[in-house]
């Protein structure tokens, strides 16, 4: 390390002939208040991390492991069930769909490049949890959960970032580029999430403070927090490599671990701005209405004519191209233009429950979703996939219609 270390840390970087240091992966030392960290740097899609891991573990020399999870995450890699358990209505009520279909992209993004090298996805987070439950030493999650950063980034960014963010995790469907395993090593220098995105991410210091500098502080705080008052302790941490040198120079932070926890799991609010701008498209549009009809019927009614219309049939498409029920699909036409005018819906939210009500997922819908999703076609063929698509594309259809509606009404009553 360059940088000088705080007067209670002492980092080091393992030098070439040290024997801990296995396949070349990057490893940092710190000791911090009597506990000694051993940072291991992997990507997540290598062998040779999957192998420096278990080299690592199975030497003896340490009480405990801690990995680059969240619990969900974690769920989710050792649950076979975990999938079943999903409720889409639930998920849908609580505003949680777009969060959850941004995962599963980010998700298939990984297993996309995985299956090219015939590498589990998180392989070496396995090796870690498989090696330290023989070895009967204490296994610490240290990542935040995935729907925090998710909407910690979101809040950071414009709505041009945001469509741009969008936009990267739609072309991450689509790309079908062949990644060399000279490749997968390059992934340590950086993170899964934010590889994902990667051109963006070098544009976005936003993005890059809430897909790394923020983890790298908090699975900091993490363990300090999780092996205080354990003088002596030997903990291995198993992160991206991207996270390494921020998470070593973070366990030198003078501030409280449990300060850094709290601030970092809060969602910041919306900003004014955009919590005020549905009422205020609900403000005009029913002043257009007011304008209109108080100029005359015939013009007021042709101004809701122009809102139902072209709102609802934007929506209505989306879905469509889902292919979304018939049902669903003339859900759509009638309740966006509602929605739109009620700032606490989405046509989404709507569309969404009735597809999963009328195509209730199967069994094997859950069992395969994850596999699914790694391909295009999947998102059309799977009925979990699907019903979050009919969300995504009937609400997209909805936000257009509403401002293609609203200039409309402008020009008529020009």
């Amino acid at each position: 390390m360059t940088d000088a270390p705080a007067p209670d840390a002492e980092t080091s970087t393992h030098p070439e002939d040290d024997p801990h240091r296995f396949a070349d992966e990057p490893v940092r030392e710190v000791e911090r208040d009597g506990v000694y960290f051993t940072l291991l740097g992997t990507a997540h899609v290598s062998r040779a991390s999957v192998e420096a891991v278990r080299h690592h573990l199975e030497s003896g020399n340490f009480d405990a492991v801690a990995i680059e999870l969240c619990a969900s995450r974690h769920k989710a890699l050792t649950d076979a069930n975990a999938w079943r358990e999903m409720n889409l209505f639930t998920i849908i009520r609580d505003g949680k769909a777009g969060m959850m279909m941004a995962s599963l992209a980010l998700s298939a993004y990984q297993r996309r490049i995985a299956e090219q090298f015939d590498i589990e996805p998180g392989a070496e987070m396995k090796a870690a949890m498989e090696s330290a439950k023989r070895a009967g030493i204490d296994l610490q999650l240290i990542d935040r959960e995935i729907g925090t950063t998710l909407r910690r980034t979101s809040r950071r960014l414009s709505w041009w970032q945001r469509w741009m963010l969008t936009n990267g995790m739609i072309m991450s469907l689509f790309s079908r580029e062949q990644i060399s395993e000279e490749d997968i090593e390059r992934l340590k220098r950086g993170d899964i999430l934010s590889e994902t995105f990667t051109e963006f991410a070098s544009a976005s210091p936003e993005l890059y403070e809430s897909l790394i500098a923020e983890r790298d502080r908090y699975m900091a705080a993490r363990l300090l927090s999780e092996n205080a008052d354990h003088p002596g302790r030997r903990v291995l941490a198993v992160i991206g490599a991207g996270h390494l040198d921020g998470t070593t120079a973070a366990l030198s932070s003078p501030d409280a671990p449990e300060r850094i926890v709290a601030e970092l799991d809060r969602t910041p609010p919306r900003s004014r701005i955009w919590r005020l701008v549905p009422w205020l498209i609900l403000l005009a549009v029913l002043s257009g209405f007011a304008i209109g009809f108080s100029r005359s019927p015939e013009l007021g009614w042709t101004l809701v004519a122009t809102w139902v219309i072209i709102n609802g049939s934007l929506s209505a498409l989306g879905a469509a191209i889902a292919r979304a029920h018939p049902l669903t699909v003339i859900t759509g036409l009638f309740a966006a233009p509602l929605t739109s005018l009620n700032p606490t819906i989405g046509a989404g939210m709507v569309t969404g429950a009735v597809e999963a009500w009328i195509r209730k997922p199967k069994v094997g819908d859950f069992e395969t979703l994850r596999d699914d999703v790694m391909r295009l076609s999947g998102w059309w063929r799977n009925r979990v996939a699907r019903v979050f698509l009919v969300f995504f594309l009937s609400n997209l259809g909805s936000a257009i219609g509403t401002w293609v509606a609203g200039l409309s009404m402008i020009r008529q009553l020009a």
